[in-house]
């Protein structure tokens, strides 16, 4: 993999990963606070590894597939009316 795409795809994961950290903390983190270090870092490894490689990043690339696609056609539609 060459180092652009690496950047990108280590940004993507950020962009998925920091908010549902965020979320999760925000939700558990009293309650996983009384527990040992090792054990909270499993419980949240659990959880969030799959929510971010089945759910976070697949919703993240159709957003950016969504959203590269309608840039596309504006641009395809203005050149058409300057021609």
């Amino acid at each position: 993999m060459k180092p652009k795409a690496r950047i990108i795809l280590s940004l993507k994961i950020w962009s998925v990963l920091y908010p549902s950290i965020t979320l999760f903390m925000a939700a558990f983190g009293e309650k996983l606070s009384a527990l040992p270090l090792p054990l909270r870092t499993m419980l949240i490894t659990l959880c969030l590894v799959p929510w971010v490689v089945f759910v976070g990043l697949p919703f993240l690339e159709s957003v950016i597939r969504f959203a590269s696609a309608k840039k596309e056609s504006t641009e395809k539609e203005s050149i058409g009316r300057t021609t």
